[in-house]
This record gives C-alpha cells, structure tokens and sequence, in this order.
C-alpha cells in the first residue's frame, strides 16, 4: 500500500478529526479512502449515465412488455405464478 501526506488548513483537520471520531473511523487515513472510495463510485455512476443517455433509445417498456418479463420470470421459476 502506497503513502500520501497531504497538508491542509487546521480547520480541515479540525472536522477531519471530528468526523473519525463521530462516525466510528480508527484513522484519519480510513475516513479519506472512504470519501475516495465514494467518489470513485459517483464517477463510475456518471460515466455511466452519460454513456446511457448517448446510447440509442432501446425497445419501448410499456405493459406488453412487462407482461414478456411476467412471463421469463413464470417459465424460469417452474410454471409458479409471476404477477
């Protein structure tokens, strides 16, 4: 696992401490990978929802279709009933 130090104004680590020690963190170090982890995963959300809205428009989802999915799902599940 790599290093980093960073430096921030008192105040920062001010409320970096407050939130370790409110939110059940052990180390300063464990709150940031978290705040990254997370900011990792809204980017990976966005890239996605980007590249859905610039994708074509797929097959309309109105009732027929959701009675086709009714109906995988009732075959896949052994006859039972899927309403």
């Amino acid at each position: 696992m790599g290093t980093m130090n960073i430096s921030m104004p008192d105040s920062m680590k001010t409320f970096v401490d407050e939130q370790v020690s409110q939110r059940g963190y052990g180390t300063s170090s464990e709150y940031v990978r978290d705040l990254i982890r997370k900011d990792q995963d809204r980017t990976a959300l966005r890239q996605l929802l980007l590249a859905g809205a610039a994708s074509p428009p797929g097959a309309t989802a109105d009732a027929a279709h959701f009675q086709r999915l009714r109906q995988r799902v009732a075959l896949r599940s052994g006859g039972r009933s899927a309403r």
